[in-house]
């Protein structure tokens, strides 16, 4: 008999088992093994510091951001006092599944099927991936963290089966040399409609190799051909492709993360990828993080409303920014016209700074208040058209 059940291996689910061992819970962490999704692979400062991550997991350590509109004019962004730090996620996810196997989870290869319940509380059945048997792990509680399109959220959590999602798609390349299109030191993302009609695409680097993709949110949209265009507009054609893969990237967290009985979902299948930017492993880590204090707590005090701990310990934390990042979403993706204002916007000095010191400690900067104040109006007439799109 488990305490937790974690089902899902990736950022989320491994912490949170490594948090569970590390309090005194006997966990089980299932995986399917064998997925990478498709993610740029940025990881700011602060998670490094929460997780406890040391630097020999990171590939590269950028110093510089791109914006690239749609005409092609760009704006470079320094980071200051800090760097984007890039990983790779066939490499950054075993290690997290590693660790927390090392901490004392008990590690299971296998494929969710369903939660069965009985007198003695529910069991998780999984399937065997070499002979297709199914086995059982009993437990008194399972977290959900098996990715936007949770089988777990759909079976067990009401709204579940209904949460938006963007389509993602990216290339893992060999990375060419140096060079004025590309740099092994700079993020670049482009806002361009050619490439995605709704949301960007990305060039990231990852030392030796580099990912280059975008999301979209419109079925219609051939993912592989748009990042061919993208590829070739950065002349990475001749690039050779070492991976392909696609996966679907929530964009709002659900309304509801529990069952109200012994479910608990966290990361992508709880919806936790940061609106505008499409951020998800600092955010799916600290969904893993409070699914474990909430299953914790529901332990200890065999109140199951305690399970409710996860969404608000989140949302406390991060509303604001998600709320803000949505709305810049919904204003500036609407359009190339729209995004050619974005990218001037960002040439402004208050907007970088507030900007990147938002990413690399999480939370909206109170420091400069007048600061806030000038971004407002200067985005303000942006949206309105009071300004023309710089040009560079």
């Amino acid at each position: 008999m488990y305490d937790v059940v974690v089902v899902g291996g990736g950022p989320s689910g491994a912490t949170a088992a490594l948090d569970l061992v590390q309090s005194g819970h006997k966990v089980a962490l299932l995986d399917r093994e064998g997925r990478i999704k498709p993610c740029g692979g940025a990881i700011p400062p602060r998670l490094m510091q929460d997780f406890h991550i040391t630097e020999d997991q990171l590939l590269a350590k950028v110093n510089t951001a791109r914006m690239i509109s749609p005409t092609g004019r760009h704006v470079d962004i320094p980071i200051e006092n800090g760097f984007v730090g890039m990983v790779d996620r066939k490499d950054f996810d075993p290690f997290l599944r590693s660790r927390a196997a090392a901490a004392g989870a008990d590690y299971v290869t296998g494929t969710f099927v369903r939660i069965e319940r009985d007198t003695q509380g529910p069991s998780v059945i999984y399937r065997d991936k070499v002979d297709g048997s199914e086995h059982a792990l009993a437990c008194k509680l399972v977290i959900g963290a098996d990715g936007a399109r949770s089988k777990v959220g759909r079976a067990e959590v009401p709204g579940g089966d209904t949460i938006p999602y963007v389509l993602a798609y990216h290339e893992i390349i060999k990375a060419p040399p140096k060079s004025e299109v590309y740099d092994p030191m700079r993020c670049d993302v482009i806002y361009d409609g050619e490439i995605s009609p709704d949301f960007y695409g990305w060039i990231f680097p990852h030392g030796d190799s580099a990912s280059v993709g975008m999301g979209t949110e419109i079925s219609s949209v051939d993912l592989k051909q748009a990042t061919a265009a993208l590829r070739d507009s950065a002349g990475l054609t001749d690039c050779e492709t070492l991976r392909r893969e696609g996966a679907p990237i929530p964009l709002k967290p659900l309304d509801r993360w529990d069952n109200g009985k012994d479910v608990v979902l966290a990361g992508d299948a709880a919806g936790v990828v940061a609106p505008s930017s499409g951020e998800g492993i600092y955010y799916a880590m600290v969904g893993g993080r409070v699914a474990a204090t909430a299953c914790a707590a529901t332990l200890a005090s065999g109140r199951v409303k305690d399970l409710r701990l996860a969404r608000s310990l989140f949302m406390k934390e991060h509303k604001t920014v998600f709320r803000v990042l949505g709305s810049m979403q919904n204003a500036y993706y609407r359009s190339d016209e729209r995004r050619e204002r974005f990218v001037s916007l960002c040439h402004d000095i208050d907007v970088q700074r507030l900007t990147f010191e938002a990413y690399m400690n999480k939370k909206l900067v109170k420091a400069r208040p007048m600061a806030h104040l000038k971004i407002g109006i200067k985005n303000l007439a942006h949206l309105t058209g009071l300004v023309a799109p710089t040009r560079v």
